[in-house]
């Protein structure tokens, strides 16, 4: 589903599916190779519940050894879009 997904598509997918799982956080001011569990106090649960929103959302498979890739902003959407 991502392949037809411009750059700032698959931004704003990630950043509402982030925000739904943290809505307290703001993404104001994070650098985009920030890591997110620490700029935004995020735990792996966390992660892993990101993980399976983007799955859901974006029809993504993404296995859970490569959650890592995903604790960035650059990092997840350079991973989403290799996944086109």
């Amino acid at each position: 589903m991502t392949s037809h997904m411009t750059h700032d598509a698959l931004r704003r997918a990630f950043e509402e599916e982030l925000l739904a799982i943290a809505p307290d956080a703001s993404l104001d001011g994070v650098a985009e190779d920030a890591d997110l569990r620490d700029a935004l106090d995020l735990d792996s649960m966390d992660i892993m519940n990101l993980v399976i929103a983007l799955h859901d959302r974006l029809g993504v498979d993404i296995p859970d050894k490569d959650a890592a890739q995903l604790v960035t902003i650059k990092g997840a959407l350079d991973y989403l879009k290799g996944k086109s």
